[in-house]
């Protein structure tokens, strides 16, 4: 891979594409929103190129830039937290840009076409998740990108290119939103505050945006046609477990109020990927411990 084309760059796992791309020679288009706050994310690099283009603009975007390019990764989505999880309307209209950014991805010369799926694909799972893990999403989020997923592959074959489908697991890092268990909890803790909890007795896989960002460029590289590909450590811990470390990174003598929040309606329990088939494709293995993760945040 020598270029790609990237939407939703300045998230967690978006903004460690593009240094993983930099560190190996990559030069790289971000289609990015216009006036966003997040585009001072975007390192400023010789190898990166800004164009303006907003979820709304991918039907009708075009190559401008006399270049051809080989990856397409499309991260961008809307209505991501909270209620807007479950807007139909709204995660409907996800799936049609996802199929406009399909189509960007041809006019750009790209070869593949690598979407991000999630692990709402799956609903509630017991076992760990594997590609062929059977899929019943329970909300309007994971719905959608089950459907993306599909629709985008047909989508991509039919115009010739190749498909990879990428379901993440929770992911963690840098530029992570401010609303996820990690971020919110350091800052809570940095602001001498007690955050609250479940009785974190869930059973997690969390993996360092660095090492996503590296499987993420080896699926580009080596990922093969038509496959979908779980992402996340492949070790589980009880939730609590990555609760006390944050604490003893942050701030040792933190109070934590555990057991503060009662389980949701749906709560999902138990989340481990199988990581068998990325690993086998591309070499991908995860290198990052967890406190240490927690340490880069901070730095």
């Amino acid at each position: 891979m020598k270029r790609a084309v990237i939407t939703g760059a300045t998230g967690a796992v978006g903004t460690a594409l593009l240094q993983e791309l930099i560190e190996n020679n990559v030069e790289i288009l971000v289609l990015c929103r216009e006036g966003s706050a997040r585009n001072s994310k975007i390192p400023d690099s010789s190898l990166i190129t800004k164009k303006y283009c907003d979820l709304t603009e991918l039907k009708t975007v075009q190559n401008d830039t006399r270049k051809s390019y080989d990856v397409f990764y499309h991260f961008a989505w809307a209505g991501t937290t909270g209620a807007a999880r479950n807007d139909m309307h709204l995660q409907n209209k996800n799936v049609e840009y996802a199929l406009d950014a399909v189509e960007a991805a041809k006019r750009f010369g790209c070869h593949t076409f690598i979407g991000a799926g999630s692990q709402a694909e799956y609903g509630r799972v017991e076992g760990l998740l594997k590609p062929d893990t059977p899929t019943f999403p329970e909300m309007g989020y994971g719905i959608a990108k089950l459907c993306a997923g599909h629709m985008t592959r047909k989508q991509a074959h039919q115009l010739g290119m190749n498909h990879i489908w990428v379901r993440i697991l929770s992911v963690y890092g840098p530029n992570d939103g401010s609303q996820s268990m990690v971020m919110s909890t350091i800052s809570k803790l940095q602001a001498n505050e007690t955050p609250m909890f479940t009785k974190g007795e869930q059973m997690w896989d969390y993996l360092y945006s660095g090492d996503a960002a590296r499987a993420f460029r080896l699926v580009g590289d080596k990922g093969i046609d038509g496959k979908t590909y779980v992402l996340g450590s492949g070790q589980a811990r009880p939730l609590v477990e990555y609760i006390k470390q944050i604490r003893d990174v942050v701030a040792p003598n933190g109070e934590l109020g555990l057991g503060a929040i009662p389980y949701g309606e749906g709560q999902v329990m138990f989340l481990q990927a199988d990581i068998t088939e990325i690993a086998k494709d591309t070499g991908w293995t995860p290198k990052m411990r967890f406190d240490e993760g927690i340490r880069q945040i901070l730095r």
